[in-house]
């Protein structure tokens, strides 16, 4: 009888021997950038909403990045978004030394409108 190979390759796939069958040699790539917050929300929100794309992506094994690319693009955006609102409603340093209770009130409610902007535009569509 003929001695098996124990690695071949057929339609671009590579196999393994074990026993007397060829078995997929799959890898999922690696990567180590966390998903977040926004990542896990948007995980969420596939799971729920959108079954066929979170399964494609598991099956293609590119979650991970795609869920890692959104969290970035979230914080990105989010820092973006703080500025500009800080500079339009006058939330500065000066504010912060004469007034700290006002300070930290105008900068969560900046915060949370601009998380609202977040939501609406990456995590939940």
């Amino acid at each position: 009888m003929k001695e098996l190979k124990k690695r071949i390759t057929e339609n671009g796939i590579d196999y393994v021997l074990v026993g007397d069958y060829y078995i997929p040699d799959l890898k999922l790539p690696e990567e180590n950038r966390p998903i977040g917050k926004y990542g896990s929300l948007h995980r969420t929100y596939l799971k729920e909403c959108h079954l066929a794309r979170y399964s494609n992506l598991i099956l293609t094994g590119e979650l991970w990045t795609y869920l890692a690319d959104l969290n970035e693009q979230a914080q990105e955006r989010l820092d973006t978004i703080m500025e500009q609102m800080k500079a339009v409603e006058g939330v500065t340093e000066e504010l912060k030394a004469a007034n700290q209770m006002e300070w930290v009130q105008r900068l969560n409610n900046i915060r949370n409108q601009a998380e609202e902007i977040i939501y609406a535009e990456l995590v939940y569509v």
